[in-house]
């Protein structure tokens, strides 16, 4: 049985967190977090374990990781709780991710230079025209 002095309830946790009761009650509805099971009436709560994933799905989702790949994330990690398995997967995915942003980077800098010639080349017909 959880300590409920250990239990931030669902309101206390969006504060101390700046995201919505939505955003947690969606992530819920999705299958990669859980709250305490609750009785009656009782707001949901979450433990000090559910705080510490709750974060790590906020880093991730900082770091681009799309609501998919954090389900399939979860999937590996399963019910046994086995970090073992999701990291290398995760890894993986960040893997991608660095790529993709690499790819980015790249056309990114093809753009400006394509637009620093451009303007250049605009610069000088409207020098030659003011001639």
């Amino acid at each position: 049985m959880q300590d409920l002095e250990e239990i931030v309830s669902i309101g206390e946790l969006c504060k101390m967190l700046g995201l919505t009761t939505r955003t947690l009650r969606y992530w819920e509805e999705v299958g990669f977090i859980e709250s305490v099971e609750r009785s009656g009436r009782e707001n949901r709560g979450y433990t000090p374990y559910y705080v510490r994933r709750i974060k790590f799905i906020m880093r991730l989702k900082e770091l681009g990781l799309t609501i998919k790949e954090l389900q399939h994330l979860y999937r590996i990690y399963g019910g046994a709780k086995q970090t073992d398995r999701m990291i290398p997967e995760l890894v993986s995915i960040l893997d991608v991710h660095v790529n993709m942003i690499d790819e980015k980077m790249e056309k990114l800098l093809s753009l400006r230079n394509d637009i620093i010639a451009y303007r250049n080349k605009m610069a000088d017909k409207l020098a030659t025209s003011i001639k």
